[in-house]
């Protein structure tokens, strides 16, 4: 059994995403003690929150928790636990990790934020056996990454497509929320479970 350590920055509520997970055939243990995550056998960063905020509780052990992610670390970030893989973000002034090159920019849109259902475009193997792309968002704010090669899929809003789902190493992020995803969303948790138990 994969035992997934979720990050606590001290905002939200992570009972959604820890519930998904154990139905996915998990071992989940919440925790706000970033040592504990340093040692992780699979990190969550789960997505609730400002960049800044999120930041602060994981700038402590931010070398640490890079060095395990450049060490292949098997590692799901949602939403702004996706965003705070990157150099930085439009939303705040603290650094990101920097494990993706790249800034987290304001979406170009009229109504912000994206609130709700919308199609995911991606051939990436975490999406086997979806039929059905349709994936909660909720978000003001995107990946941009300069690194190209870490954007594996997309989605269109107000005329616009949006990276919204990345993978570099061993790390999966995604803009959308899959344990608010319905059977689209436990889906892909499972996906990912697999792919981080062959990843160990």
């Amino acid at each position: 059994m994969l035992n997934v350590t979720i990050a606590d920055y001290g905002v939200g509520n992570l009972h959604s995403l820890r519930r998904a997970l154990e139905r996915c055939g998990a071992n989940v243990e919440v925790t706000s003690d970033m040592r504990k995550v340093t040692e992780a056998e699979c990190i969550a960063f789960p997505g609730v929150g400002a960049f800044d905020k999120v930041m602060e509780s994981i700038l402590p052990e931010k070398d640490d928790i890079l060095d395990r992610l450049r060490s292949g670390i098997p590692c799901l970030g949602i939403c702004i636990g996706m965003q705070i893989l990157m150099d930085g973000s439009d939303e705040g002034r603290l650094p990101g990790l920097g494990f993706i090159n790249g800034r987290v920019e304001r979406l170009k849109a009229k109504q912000i934020p994206q609130m709700g259902w919308n199609t995911v475009m991606s051939d990436d193997p975490m999406f086997d056996g979806i039929d059905n792309r349709f994936f909660y968002f909720t978000h003001s704010y995107y990946g941009n990454p300069t690194e190209r090669s870490a954007i594996k899929g997309y989605c269109e809003y107000e005329g616009i497509d949006y990276p919204i789902f990345f993978r570099k190493g061993n790390f999966v992020g995604s803009q959308f929320h899959p344990e608010k995803s319905s059977r689209s969303g436990m889906r892909f948790l499972e996906n990912f479970i697999q792919f981080a138990e062959g990843a160990l």
